[in-house]
């Protein structure tokens, strides 16, 4: 009994040190010192202007005139304050939350637009082209770690995202070409997808062999296939067999008039508006149905969804092949609406940057969407800076979008657990 009671506090503060990590606090901080020396202390002395639409929009808004120097000190100082808070909240044995996250993200990429646009050779920025274009060069991305999502909820770890998308592209391509309908092609991604998810399903869960090789493995075959077909057969014949028809932009009345968040909204090509459905229905099928309810019992806790009398790999296998739908869509996004071809390892590591949208974001369809977006604007504003003329190097720009993953999922993630099963095959009995 006095054993029980004198190991009780021991247990209380083992738990208590347990649920402590300083990772996020150290790289707020780390972050915020930076903000103050470059942003605040090294700010240029000009104003920089944030145009909100053209003048020939039919809503036209006034520009958004801030001075660098004063943006940079109060992003500084707030940042700071968060960074404190941060510690405040570890220390207490809480949680960072994310809505402070969220919070110092806003205001540093706020004080560092500042900065920069405030030293390029033009201080003028259209804010309204800068955002759409990051949604635009997110979607392959978000329908990409919507692919993991069902994956891993499974309990089975996609890799593979890299060689879904680029399937995609090139089944997009060719049959587009040869049909001449973007929308055939767009059905064909959707199946050159299913079908490298179908090699990751047999050996993945029917063979039980290690998920993460079969997920380099299937990426490395991809690129190899495509780019010897497109080595071979399309660029010997490029009029037949890589000339797909552009999916033509869909723009909604009226709203699509809406400052800012029109072009956004509601003026895409097809796939932009699947990627808003695939993340409604994904998210709502996953926490509001019985399919979703399954899925993440296979995933935690399979022994348990079994004796229930869950179907545990056919539920996966499943699962796996609908994550290639997904992620075969967001191929076609490169041939049928970014450029109207194919090309060698076109998707350029996205299936990764993916991957890790999919962790920032939690292994949510929600969090995994708004990472994704951070992402898809990192590598637009590296074009929009490019264009603008900073002092920044072009060497640095084209590094941005991979600094700002390899920050965000090693300093901001946190403590984030993945589902319990995932990676670990089922072997009934």
């Amino acid at each position: 009994m006095s054993t029980a009671v004198s190991t009780a506090p021991e247990q209380s503060t083992a738990r208590a040190g347990a649920v402590r990590s300083w990772k996020t606090p150290i790289t707020l901080a780390v972050l915020a010192v930076f903000a103050l020396l470059v942003f605040a202390i090294g700010a240029p002395g000009n104003e920089v202007t944030f145009r909100l639409s053209d003048p020939g929009d039919a809503i036209v808004l006034p520009p958004i005139v801030v001075f660098a120097p004063v943006m940079g000190w109060i992003g500084a100082v707030i940042m700071l304050a968060a960074a404190a808070l941060a510690f405040v909240q570890v220390r207490a044995g809480r949680p960072v939350p994310g809505w402070l996250i969220a919070v110092f993200a806003v205001v540093f990429v706020a004080a560092f637009l500042s900065w920069i646009v405030g030293s390029a050779r033009t201080p003028n920025v259209a804010l309204y082209g800068l955002l759409a274009g990051s949604v635009t060069l997110a979607v392959p991305l978000i329908f990409g770690s919507l692919s993991g999502v069902l994956c891993e909820r499974s309990g089975v770890i996609n890799i593979a995202i890299e060689g879904q998308l680029l399937f995609g592209a090139f089944s997009a391509a060719v049959a587009g070409s040869l049909s001449g309908s973007a929308f055939v092609g767009l059905l064909a991604a959707a199946v050159g997808g299913v079908l490298v998810s179908l090699v990751l399903a047999v050996f993945s869960i029917k063979y039980l062999v290690n998920q993460v090789i079969v997920g380099v493995v299937l990426n490395v075959l991809v690129s190899g296939l495509t780019g010897f077909l497109f080595s071979t057969v399309l660029s010997a014949d490029a009029e037949t067999w890589n000339s797909p028809p552009r999916l033509p932009v869909i723009s909604i009345p009226f709203l699509s008039d809406i400052p800012i968040i029109g072009p956004i909204l509601f003026e895409q090509a097809i796939v932009g508006y699947l990627m808003y459905v695939a993340v409604a229905v994904i998210y709502i099928g996953l926490f509001h149905t019985k399919w979703g309810l399954r899925t993440r019992a296979v995933g935690e806790h399979p022994k348990a969804a079994d004796t229930l009398g869950v179907k545990v790999n056919r539920m996966r296998f499943m699962n796996v092949s609908l994550a290639g739908v997904v992620a075969g869509l967001g191929g076609a996004f490169f041939t049928l609406v970014s450029v109207s071809s194919f090309g060698r390892d076109m998707t350029a590591g996205q299936g990764y940057i993916a991957l890790a949208a999919l962790i920032f974001g939690r292994w949510n369809p929600i969090g995994a969407f708004f990472a994704a977006l951070l992402f898809g604007f990192a590598t637009n504003l590296q074009y929009v800076l490019s264009f603008l003329g900073t002092p920044v190097p072009n060497q640095f720009l084209a590094m941005l979008p991979y600094i700002v993953t390899i920050f965000a999922v090693a300093g901001l993630v946190g403590r984030s657990r993945a589902p319990a099963a995932n990676g670990v095959p089922y072997i009934k009995g």
